[in-house]
Formats: structure tokens, sequence, C-alpha cells
């Protein structure tokens, strides 16, 4: 089972090529990056997790200039985006930015997506709340298609395009991998119906996801396929990351947060030790 550390690159965090540097020499596995535009001060739209938003949720970065800051840098690392809010990006350009993204760092990103819970975020961008999750799977199909084919089209009731060229294609073949991030059932669905894998938290106010995996297996058989699971926000107690390993999980996320070297370095030699 793989490691992960996410942290919300900010003004005030630990560089992201700082860390990507430091996440590599101690073995981690991988470098997830989450992404909001912004946040509209209506708010309308609940935390996920309950409570305040977080002010790191205002303040961060655009993940794409930071990933590639990260990639620039490392060897091995793998370079994730967990997640890109896909239905309030613009198809075409999100295609290119993922394919130049993978294209610097070798074959090493992974292409974590979420509909997002944003409503008033969201309508900012001219996306429909109530709609997303069918936009983004449309975007999906048109982005597989920009990356796998030289003169690629598409048509569609969100996305249409006539044939065009675009590129760079990405490094690893068809494309990096489609990690669509959300909660069971609707989200695993939608990873059974079309990711390259299955991003959900590890606790949500109304559940804990190990007590869920057995359900998930089940939607497994269903659909004739599984894919692989990637657990974000799991336990900083290494004592309890070995449940994930012996659930199947093929990979677990630390969420760190947005705070300078001298408190960040401490913490990942202590995990480095449980590597």
């Amino acid at each position: 089972m793989h490691v992960g550390i996410a942290m919300f690159a900010t003004d005030y965090s630990m560089h992201p090529a700082e860390l990507a540097v430091a996440l590599e020499e101690r073995g981690f596995e991988s470098y997830w990056f989450p992404e909001h535009s912004h946040i509209p001060l209506s708010r309308e739209s609940d935390f996920p997790k309950g409570g305040e938003l977080p002010k790191k949720y205002y303040d961060v970065m655009d993940p794409f200039v930071v990933m590639g800051a990260a990639a620039a840098v490392t060897i091995k690392l793998k370079i994730a985006s967990g997640i890109c809010l896909v239905p309030q990006r613009d198809t075409i350009q999100t295609a290119k930015s993922v394919a130049s993204i993978d294209q610097i760092s070798n074959g090493r990103f992974l292409f974590g997506i979420g509909s997002g819970w944003n409503a008033d975020e969201m309508q900012n961008h001219g996306t429909d709340f109530k709609t997303r999750n069918k936009k983004m799977r449309e975007q999906v199909a048109a982005m597989r298609a920009i990356w796998t084919e030289t003169k690629p089209e598409f048509h569609g009731e969100f996305v249409d395009f006539d044939p065009m060229m675009t590129w760079p294609k990405p490094v690893q073949n068809p494309h990096p991998p489609v990690i669509v991030g959300g909660a069971i059932p609707w989200a695993a669905q939608r990873a059974l119906d079309y990711g390259d894998g299955w991003l959900p938290h590890a606790h949500r106010p109304n559940y804990d996801l190990l007590d869920r995996l057995p359900e998930f297996r089940e939607m497994e058989k269903e659909a004739g396929r599984s894919v692989p699971i990637s657990v974000f926000g799991v336990s900083h107690d290494p004592h309890q990351w070995a449940a994930y390993e012996d659930a199947g999980v093929e990979r677990i996320v630390l969420s760190m947060e947005s705070e300078q070297s001298d408190a960040v370095l401490p913490q990942l030699d202590a995990w480095a030790q449980r590597l």
C-alpha cells in the first residue's frame, strides 16, 4: 500500500517545491493538491465536514501551477490533483493542462477529479450545480478523446467541438488515471462507471469508510469491474494504516495543515519511519 501526502498550497505554507523534494527523499509515493478557484462570500453551501470552512480553502493556489513546480524538482514522486473541480473548468484547456503536467513529470501524474460541493462557487463559473455530475462525465469522455486521438472531435450536451489538433499528448498510455473522488454510493458508482480509480474520504459525519467497503465490493461485482481505491484524509496514527491495507486499499493520503517546514518536516520524519 502506498502513502501520499496532501496539503493546500498557500502563500503561508511550506513551498510546494520544497515539500515535494522532502516527500521524495523520505519515500512517500505521492503529493496531492486540492483546488478551489475562490469562495463566494454568500456561503450558501455547507462545508461537507461540518463546522466553519477553514481559511486554507479561501487561500489555496492554482493546482496546475504548483503541481508543475513540484514535478520539476522530483524524479519518482507522483504528482496528483486531489481534487480537480472539473465541472467548473474549461474542458479543452484542462485536457491540455493535464497532458502538460504528465509531460513535465514524465508520466507521474494522477488525475483526481470531483464534481464539487460548493454550489455558489460553481455558479460563478457558469455551471449548474444540479447537472454538474452529468457534465463531468461528458468532460472526461471529451478529454479522453483529446488525449488519445490525433484529430479529436466531440459533440455532447455540455462539450461540443469539431475536429481539432492539440498537443502535447500525455506520456502515460492511454492517459493519466482518472480517479473519481467522492462518497459512497453515488461517487463510488461514478468511479465504476467511467473512472480508473476511486478517491473517497476516510471519514464523513455520517459514516466511516472502512465500514462501507464491503458495500463497495458488492457494487464492483454488480458492475463487473473493479478499480483501485485511494483513501483521502486517513488518520495520522500509523497504527491505523494497516486496516486499509488489509481491506485492499491501494493508497492512503494523509492531509496536513498548511504550515511551514519547521512544523511539517518533523511529522514527515516520524511517518517515514513507518513506511
